[in-house]
């Protein structure tokens, strides 16, 4: 039912209140009452974004169209409908978006929380994306709205760059090379990228150049395991095996040193086999323990390692899946940091 807009006045507080129960889809229907409601949604979903970060994107083992995102702390779902994206796999959470490798030759990137769409196409570039062996990051140009992304793929072992201000790719081609890229962030607006042999490099967005740091002394590892995480200004490279190992070293740009760290001190990190590792400082602002790292697995669990003098000591915070109608249990896949907004500088790297 439309309402016209004088039957719309109502206080804010009971605009605030009705908007609490409302999931992701309807708070759009929300906005589409008059021109006060879609005023008043605009400043809830920034400060809801704000106070909700992260949420854990899940999927259902029944139905691979049926998704929602997901609250440890307030333990409530938030439901989503996308439409169909039959022939989508899920390829990581960047900016607030999702993004899906399709097989029909595209990348599909989603803002649930925005409703922005974007389709990139990728018939130009050799393989097939698929959830299992890349990995995917958006940043946009700063004070603009065009953007990047970098999609790296295990699979046929290159680095793929996107850009929208030109519509086409780049391939930064690692076959011969003694290295693989495994991860990659944006800190100080440069996009920082590391290999399975703990180089750190920096990726240059106009050009196939990456610029490896010269580094005094890089751990002797090669791991495919290693992820780079940018965190308050501070660029951290992570080995983590679950259960077993959690070495975290801070790179020291001063003296071009890797520094290892005891402890996360006021930090928790998120981690998903799917994606990126994420940091939050002050995590107690929203629910979670500092000094932690959470761990989300398949069948909807999380493992919280605690952090101390590099011993890991586990407990799960919540189990158990969603309880849904019929057939569908939900499976988590992913930590989403909505209010997160990579940028990227051109002029940094030449």
């Amino acid at each position: 039912m439309v309402m016209e807009a004088q039957d719309c006045q109502l206080p804010p507080e009971m605009l605030d209140i009705i908007s609490k129960n409302l999931d992701f889809d309807d708070l759009f229907q929300f906005a589409g009452v008059c021109k006060s409601w879609r005023e008043f949604h605009k400043i809830y979903c920034i400060n809801f974004l704000a106070s909700q970060a992260p949420l854990i994107f899940q999927t259902s083992s029944y139905s691979k169209d049926d998704y929602s995102f997901y609250s440890i702390p307030n333990q409530r779902a938030y439901r989503l409908k996308m439409g169909s994206l039959w022939g989508y796999s899920y390829s990581g959470s960047s900016s607030g978006y999702l993004i899906m490798a399709g097989d029909n030759d595209t990348l599909l990137l989603i803002n649930p929380f925005r409703r922005r769409k974007k389709v990139i196409n990728t018939s130009v570039l050799r393989g097939k994306f698929s959830s299992s062996s890349c990995r995917a990051l958006l940043a946009f140009a700063k004070g603009s709205k065009e953007f990047v992304v970098v999609v790296s793929c295990t699979s046929h072992h290159s680095l793929h760059v996107y850009q929208s201000r030109d519509s086409g790719w780049v391939t930064h081609s690692i076959r011969g090379n003694p290295w693989n890229v495994v991860d990659f962030v944006v800190l100080h607006n440069t996009i920082h990228l590391i290999t399975d042999k703990a180089d750190i490099g920096i990726l240059n967005v106009n050009s196939t150049n990456i610029k490896f740091l010269e580094l005094n002394n890089a751990p002797s590892v090669t791991f495919s395991r290693l992820r780079l995480v940018s965190c308050d200004e501070q660029l951290l490279v992570v080995h983590f095996v679950p259960e077993k190992v959690l070495d975290v070293y801070k790179i020291d740009f001063s003296t071009m040193n890797y520094e290892k760290l005891e402890t996360l001190g006021d930090v928790a990190f998120f981690y998903s086999s799917w994606t990126n590792f994420r940091a939050l400082r002050n995590p107690s602002r929203w629910g979670y323990e500092s000094n932690s790292m959470y761990c989300i697995c398949l069948f909807a669990e999380c493992h919280v390692y605690s952090v101390d003098d590099n011993k890991l000591r586990k407990h799960i915070v919540a189990s158990g899946s969603l309880q849904t109608p019929g057939r569908s249990n939900f499976y988590w896949l992913d930590w989403c940091f909505p209010h997160l907004h990579d940028e990227v500088d051109y002029s940094l790297v030449k």
